[in-house]
């Protein structure tokens, strides 16, 4: 990868691959959203109800492959594992002030 990835998204990519949901939820700022596929979970108590059941509570893994940062957005693209969904999948986000306001996920 040429584009490095910035700190905000590897700190929430790093608390993922690693299960540390509290570590994944102070990477957002306390009215952080995330856009899984057009459902949107706002808040770190949304967020963390999201993440058990889908994200880090089926222990996900994200392998990057791609970083592109465009106009103020990083979109990762990343292998998924883990006891959900497996494949491809581009996240992208939105940073202010070292925090992620904005996760969303799409193929």
């Amino acid at each position: 990868m040429s584009t490095p990835i910035p700190a905000p998204v590897r700190t929430l990519l790093d608390a993922a691959n690693s299960g540390d949901i509290e570590a994944f939820l102070s990477g957002f700022t306390p009215e952080g959203v995330v856009d899984d596929w057009g459902r949107e979970f706002r808040g770190r108590s949304r967020i963390r109800s999201w993440s058990d059941a889908e994200f880090i509570g089926v222990r996900v893994s994200l392998t990057p492959t791609e970083v592109v940062d465009e106009d103020g957005v990083v979109t990762v693209t990343a292998q998924v594992g883990g006891d959900g969904f497996n494949g491809p999948s581009h996240f992208s986000f939105r940073v202010q002030d070292d925090l992620v306001t904005r996760m969303t996920i799409r193929a």
